[in-house]
């Protein structure tokens, strides 16, 4: 064990007893945390306009300032990305991410403020290795170095002062100097955006690293991991990074891909889930394993849950901590320090455990199958296609499925585009135990799959290896955290797929 270990742990365990206390006291915390928000923004643009300053509790925040999505809020971000200031939030923003979480023609930039950096971004991953090191006091993680597969940054043509990247792009350039030595690749690798390149140089880079964690897309970080391979002759990572011991992941379900990075890998490390999207980081496990992510309460974000059944109303109705479920579907609607304002960030979440606050994402507002009354969600056909993998000793790289609607012939279907590893020795059989698996977990796909009376067996397509990639090619999509939708509720983008394919 490296001498830096054991000092490394006791600064992490010097700053658990501040975890603890909005762990312990989440409502508290939420409270304080808005009434900072209101306070700091209250002689904005957007705070005058809604009078922040009367607002002092929870319920006249909620009915003085209407629910917004992205559009609601582009005509003042795009002031503030033309240099007005002190329009959503109180100090300078200069930084805008550029949120790639699905993959739309359409581009949202997040405003991102010098709080928003450090009571946000950078406190929850302090937070985040605080934890680690209390499940694992004799890391060594920070004896090495830690790879980031981060996404591009670009300089804004609208205005010399602003720029925008992906979240990892704009925290990489924003990060403590001291951040520079413990990470690899160069900071000029990190920010390529061609990357087709980019991967042929973070291989090269990084295969003579003492590499002990890392951190990216896992659709990506398999390809980085193959091509390193390739390049070394060697037949695991393990192999090539003898200290890997942490791979952190967020943004898709690591379901369908942990067999592979396992196989990869060729040793046991410690898989640790993070929510951190452009608008905040929101949650983290606490150890490996843990049934959700412990929710962060005192980061600078202010949380409400919109039951997802409220989507779409007039007025939907939010709830506080004190009144979530687990296993129920809500949407987060956020304020924070950046300058959004009760902004519905699109994702769903279901709580795990209420004491604490765990959280797992289940998936996308917006990004679900509910053709037939199915209400099928991302997490069922990621924990589906896993079983269904195991059962067949199938991989899957990636998939994406879409409705097959009723005609003058037939019921519905469920279409499926999955792009395998390894493939099935029977395709009917491997839809077989993906379409049992999703029955067992969804009971309302269950009674819409009875005697095929609405829905027959799912239809599924084996595409050829590199076909999702080369269609985010052709919306210029490739690389950083942009990704197939898992599923959608009309055939756009499959038929898209289809006929790239074609």
């Amino acid at each position: 064990m490296s001498l830096l270990s054991p000092a490394i742990s006791s600064l992490a365990r010097m700053r658990l007893w501040r975890i603890e206390g909005w762990k312990n006291n989440p409502v508290d915390a939420q409270r304080e945390v808005l009434q900072d928000l209101v306070t700091s923004a209250q002689y904005t643009e957007f705070g005058r306009k809604y009078q922040f300053h009367e607002l002092f509790n929870i319920r006249a925040f909620k009915e003085a300032v209407p629910m917004h999505e992205y559009d609601d809020l582009k005509p003042y971000i795009e002031r503030m990305m033309n240099g007005e200031q002190n329009i959503l939030w109180n100090t300078p923003v200069y930084w805008f991410a550029k949120s790639s979480g699905t993959t739309n023609d359409k581009s949202k930039f997040i405003p991102i403020s010098d709080e928003s950096l450090e009571d946000c971004h950078y406190k929850a991953a302090k937070d985040a290795l605080t934890m680690y090191y209390q499940f694992n006091p004799e890391s060594e993680l920070l004896t090495g170095k830690g790879l980031v597969i981060g996404g591009s940054h670009n300089i804004n043509p609208m205005n010399n002062e602003a720029q925008y990247g992906d979240l990892s792009a704009v925290l990489l350039q924003n990060s403590p100097f001291w951040g520079h030595w413990i990470r690899t690749p160069d900071l000029s690798i990190a920010l390529m955006d061609e990357w087709g390149s980019k991967i042929e140089k973070l291989a090269e880079s990084t295969i003579k690293e003492h590499v002990t964690s890392i951190s990216g897309v896992p659709t990506w970080t398999l390809v980085l991991f193959k091509r390193i391979l390739e390049i070394t002759g060697k037949k695991t990572i393990a192999e090539v990074w003898p200290s890997l011991e942490l791979y952190m992941h967020g943004g898709v379900s690591f379901t369908p891909y942990k067999e592979q990075f396992q196989k990869l890998i060729g040793k046991n490390i410690n898989y640790i889930e993070m929510y951190n999207a452009s608008e905040g980081f929101f949650a983290a496990h606490e150890s490996p394993g843990d049934d959700g992510m412990l929710l962060f309460t005192d980061h600078g974000i202010f949380m409400e849950f919109m039951p997802v059944s409220e989507y779409g109303k007039k007025d939907p109705e939010t709830v506080g901590l004190q009144e979530v479920e687990t296993g129920k579907n809500y949407a987060p609607v956020i304020s924070t320090n950046g300058g959004l304002w009760r902004y519905l960030i699109g994702d769903t979440i279901q709580f795990t455990s209420l004491e604490p606050f765990r959280i797992k994402v289940s998936g996308r507002l917006k990004h679900y199958m509910n053709a037939f009354g199915e209400e099928v969600i991302v997490d069922n056909t990621d924990k589906a296609i896993a079983i269904a993998c195991q059962n067949t000793g199938t991989v899957v790289t990636d998939y994406t499925a879409a409705p097959i609607y009723f005609s003058g012939s037939s019921n519905g279907a469920h279409e499926w585009l999955i792009e395998f590893e390894k493939e099935p020795d029977d395709l009917t059989a491997f839809t077989r135990e993906m379409d049992a698996a999703l029955k067992s977990i969804n009971s309302d796909y269950e009674a819409k799959r009875y005697k095929d009376i609405a829905l027959r067996m799912p239809v599924v397509h084996s595409m050829k290896k590199g076909t999702f990639t080369e269609w985010l090619r052709s919306k210029g999509k490739l690389g950083g955290q942009h990704k197939v939708p898992r599923l959608s509720n009309e055939r756009k983008l499959l038929e898209e797929i289809l006929e790239l394919v074609n």
